[in-house]
């Protein structure tokens, strides 16, 4: 009969130990590429923005935690300014980063004009060679930083107004 080594010995346990510590290192996939990793920030920071536009009390869409700042639908409308952007300029189009104009003041139309530029951004990154994201990250770094500070931004008006952000709440 076969018997084996006691886990008592210190040999055989430190052994068992140096073998559990390069588990990790088995299970540990590539590193994501140039081209994945900013698809997947940019995916992620809008899809928080849309989150918090959905999400956001309507009757509170015209806060502002001062006079001369931007109140929380503005910001929205802002931050989509970048979406405009990136949509048209990843389809090749001469476009300016221009602050929109809209008009628009309820919850349901502002809501509605982030899903629409979200989607077309998304659709215009998804279109881009990955080659091209070794060459040239614009306009995708600089909308995904733009939107990154107004998601920061809606993060405090969230707080001022007492209420959690869609991402701070526990996950079911």
């Amino acid at each position: 009969m076969r018997t084996f080594p006691s886990l008592t010995r210190p040999a055989t346990l430190c052994g068992l130990l140096a073998l559990t510590s390069l588990l990790p290192f088995a299970s540990a996939q590539a590193p994501a590429s140039p081209a994945q990793e900013i698809r997947n920030q940019f995916t992620d920071v809008h899809r928080r923005l849309l989150e918090m536009a959905i999400d956001f009390p309507a009757d509170k869409y015209d806060y502002t935690p001062q006079k001369g700042v931007r109140s929380f639908g503005e910001v929205i409308i802002h931050a989509t300014s970048g979406l405009v952007y990136a949509a048209k300029k990843g389809r090749g189009e001469n476009v300016k980063w221009d602050e929109p104009n809209t008009g628009l003041k309820t919850k349901a139309a502002i809501v509605a004009y982030i899903q629409k530029w979200n989607g077309e951004a998304l659709t215009s990154l998804k279109a881009v060679p990955d080659a091209q994201f070794t060459k040239d990250l614009s306009p995708w770094l600089e909308v995904l930083e733009h939107s990154g500070e107004h998601y920061g931004q809606l993060v405090a008006y969230y707080r001022m107004n007492g209420l959690v952000p869609p991402e701070s709440r526990p996950k079911k």
